[in-house]
């Protein structure tokens, strides 16, 4: 009887802390990534709610728009979640052109 006891607390618990987990691994998706090696990373855009594939064209694409703006080069995931929302949106006015 304990046991049952014990295992449906052990279930209502991972089932309270399911969605917070799973906040976690999204936030961790969120971050910018860059390119490693020969694997190309999706990159999350938090504003748009959509992901772009970070790889050589919009690394080439990033460096750009940083010579534009004036601004040294810095990895996409170093940068402030409002710099990166700034990146994203001069991306999606690029793209709607």
């Amino acid at each position: 009887m304990h046991e049952h006891r014990f295992l449906s607390s052990f279930v209502v618990t991972v089932a309270l802390l399911a969605p917070g987990l799973g906040m976690a691994v999204a936030t961790a998706q969120e971050r910018a990534a860059v390119r490693v090696g020969p694997v190309s990373v999706r990159v999350y855009d938090r504003s748009h709610k959509d992901y772009h594939v970070w790889d050589n064209q919009e690394d080439q694409r990033y460096r750009q728009y940083l010579n534009d703006t004036h601004r040294a080069y810095r990895p996409i995931a170093k940068l402030s979640n409002r710099q990166q929302t700034t990146y994203w949106n001069s991306r999606h006015r690029d793209d709607h052109r």
